[in-house]
């Protein structure tokens, strides 16, 4: 397989949302972009090189929802990706594929060419993605082939079981329904992050969620844990596990220690990081997806084996 370009000129246009609203311009692109640390980020408001609703700004300036930011990015070298994918399943309607842990499905922030979404479309023409995952899982993805199949599997798409393989710390019970809600603005040092709690809804933003969870195995301080979701949030799997008390190996926001991620997006994390992370991203893997073709009504379930990084892990424990 090629080895994607690394080069990538364009120009970045993007429109603070609600979580952006009230905080600093720097603060927002820092923790939004993570390719520049927040003192870069200020550097290049101060070189007047963003444009904020059409003109120079400073870095406090704070946003409003809406405020359109703009910067030509030049020729700027994107991060190093696995661009390794199968294919899975593939005819005139759907493509599904099994990505590597260190891939973006589609383009956002510093990634363009270094995409999924790029790989792909190179291979299959114009693509359409059906669900998504972060760069740092791995696993299945489901795309289709055009907008009438995309809007048909996205209608359906509560239709579609997905399953996914989970590598956690401490000693998960036999099985766990967690049905509750998925809340943003929690008390950290992480724009980002969320908390999932049971109960009665506390928010009226707050989302409804549900995952299924079912122990698979244990080795050592580990455990193995496979994960049906019932809906589709964002971070789902992520805040639900460290809400519970079984953060997800690997990850730097989720994980035993947020701190890290600030590190992270600083390109500042210590060997001592590294070593409690003990793998280089999170451990989880998109494994299972069951579903009704869109077309022909036939069932379809792809399974994807559980890539070598996390095979490793478990065997080092």
């Amino acid at each position: 397989m090629t080895k994607p370009d690394n080069t990538n000129s364009r120009k970045a246009v993007v429109f603070a949302d609600g979580a952006g609203e009230g905080r600093r311009l720097d603060v927002y692109l820092a923790e939004r972009f993570t390719y520049h640390s927040r003192n870069e980020w200020q550097n290049l408001v101060g070189e007047g090189k963003i444009q904020l609703n059409g003109r120079s700004s400073r870095s406090s300036r704070r946003l409003v929802k809406g405020d359109r930011i703009e910067y030509d990015t030049g020729d700027i070298t994107e991060p190093e990706v696995d661009p390794g994918f199968n294919v899975v399943f593939s005819d005139e309607h759907i493509i599904a594929v099994s990505k590597s842990g260190n891939l973006p499905c589609h383009p956002a922030g510093i990634f363009f060419r270094n995409t999924l979404w790029r790989l792909l479309s190179e291979k299959f023409g114009k693509i359409y993605f059906v669900n998504r995952i972060d760069r740092e899982t791995s696993g299945l993805v489901l795309l289709a082939r055009s907008p009438a199949v995309a809007a048909a599997m996205s209608e359906a798409h509560s239709g579609i079981v997905k399953k996914y393989t989970a590598v956690v710390h401490g000693k998960f019970p036999d099985a766990c329904n967690a049905v509750g809600f998925l809340t943003d603005g929690v008390c950290s040092a992480v724009r980002k992050k969320r908390k999932f709690y049971q109960g009665a809804r506390l928010g009226e933003k707050d989302e409804y969620s549900e995952t299924k969870f079912r122990l698979l195995g244990a080795n050592g301080g580990l455990s193995i844990v496979e994960a049906e979701l019932a809906t589709g949030r964002m971070h789902q799997i992520r805040a639900t596990l460290c809400s519970l008390g079984f953060p997800l190996v690997g990850d730097k926001i989720y994980g035993r220690d947020e701190t890290i991620y600030l590190r992270f997006i600083e390109d500042a994390m210590t060997d001592d990081d590294r070593s409690l992370l003990m793998i280089a991203r999170q451990a989880l893997h998109s494994s299972s997806l069951e579903f009704q073709h869109p077309i022909s009504g036939e069932k379809l379930v792809f399974n994807a084996e559980l890539p070598d990084d996390m095979k490793k892990l478990l065997a080092a424990t």
